[in-house]
């Protein structure tokens, strides 16, 4: 049997898009399925934009500890002393 090159290309093509085109059904079933089952939906309360009072900062306990620390690693990545490092701030990241 001689099957052509063209033929197994179609073929191939042709079952892809079938396939793409059935999960494509089925995920739309299945979300009704799920949207019915899945009770109300919950209800969204809309107020005015105010924009959140920024949080109160806590202090650390142990800053100077955290500082020397950083200053330590700093002063080895550098190859330099840590007499050698100024740190003119020091912020906590979010």
């Amino acid at each position: 049997m001689n099957v052509s090159n063209l033929f197994v290309c179609i073929m191939g093509m042709g079952v892809t898009f079938i396939g793409l085109i059935c999960l494509i059904f089925l995920t739309v079933v299945m979300g009704k399925i799920v949207r019915s089952l899945g009770g109300p939906e919950p209800v969204v309360k809309t107020q005015p934009s105010v924009p959140a009072p920024p949080p109160a900062a806590a202090p650390e306990p142990n800053r100077q500890e955290i500082i020397a620390a950083v200053s330590a690693v700093l002063a080895e990545e550098l190859g330099t002393d840590v007499t050698g490092i100024r740190i003119l701030s020091f912020k906590k990241v979010s």
